[in-house]
């Protein structure tokens, strides 16, 4: 009498737990550095300005730490989604940190180039949590 078991499915694109909260966490803070910006534009009440450089260092930190297991995973896989995902964490994290560097300045400083770095690196972040979340489609059409 033989006996089968079944192999579990190996999803080999799936983020594990702590990247997941890694990459999905900033993007909420690199909002938040967004819409501090935009309360600092319109009312020039500098602890916005404060707010959105602390948002931002937060972000970054998160964007890094996911960068580096982007990083291994690009390593461990051979298609070519992690790359682009990789890059575009690359890019949000250099542009971040312009962006960090801008809001270290004086608070009447920071407008506009603040607030135009805040609009890349959040949509920036949005495209890379995109990619990074995103499962490639497998089975049958139906």
């Amino acid at each position: 009498m033989t006996t089968t078991t079944a192999t579990p499915h190996v999803y080999p694109n799936v983020l594990s737990p702590l990247h997941a909260t890694l990459l999905c966490g900033q993007v909420p803070l690199f909002l938040g550095a967004l819409m501090a910006d935009i309360a600092y534009y319109r009312s020039y009440q500098i602890q916005w300005s404060n707010f959105a450089s602390w948002l931002i260092a937060g972000a970054l930190v998160f964007a890094g730490l996911a960068m580096l297991f982007a990083l291994v995973g690009l390593f461990r896989r051979r298609n070519p989604r992690p790359l682009t995902y990789f890059l575009l964490l690359l890019v949000t994290w250099v542009l971040g940190f312009i962006n960090a560097l801008e809001h270290a300045k004086d608070a009447w400083a920071v407008m506009p180039m603040g607030l135009a770095l805040s609009v890349i690196v959040t949509l920036l972040a949005i495209a890379a949590t995109w990619v990074g979340m995103a499962q490639p489609r497998t089975g049958d059409a139906r």
